[in-house]
């Protein structure tokens, strides 16, 4: 019994998970403290309101509608979502692709640089070409030849 626990327990998956809970802990402290310490004081600075609760409610019948709590709870998503994204994604992601940029060899970035290009007008000419010769022998119900796509000059 004891056994089994052990292995579940050290099993790889239940150590990631552990780990993901608590960095998940930790970046949500870092995004909320920078959306809580920097743009909710520039939103009430906005808006002269602490806070968006207040604003634009409306009473029907004794039941207050609170359009400003939710416009509050969109703006706040966005704003973790623009944290998330420019503070923590956005630089992960330019640093992984400068580590995968070192790791390739010389010969792989010239590669990945030439599939960037796009043809030069002496290559389009030719795949015309090419292509014009294959339609013309398959109307005349030949099969086309190397030499049919040599250059000729």
């Amino acid at each position: 019994m004891l056994k089994g626990f052990k292995e579940f327990i050290l099993r790889g998956n239940v150590i990631d998970l552990a780990v993901a809970v608590v960095i998940g802990a930790a970046f949500t402290a870092v995004v909320n403290s920078i959306v809580n310490s920097i743009f909710n004081p520039l939103i009430s600075a906005l808006f002269d309101a602490s806070d968006l609760e207040g604003v634009a409610v409306v009473t029907i019948n004794d039941a207050q509608i609170k359009f400003g709590s939710v416009l509050g709870a969109i703006i706040q998503f966005l704003l973790v979502a623009v944290v998330v994204y420019f503070v923590f994604v956005l630089p992960i992601n330019h640093l992984k692709k400068v580590a995968f940029s070192l790791k390739k060899t010389p010969a792989e970035s010239l590669q990945e640089q030439n599939e960037e290009l796009p043809p030069t007008e002496t290559e389009l000419l030719i795949q015309i070409r090419d292509l014009l010769a294959v339609e013309r022998a398959a109307a005349a119900g030949e099969t086309p030849t190397a030499s049919d796509h040599a250059p000729k000059h």
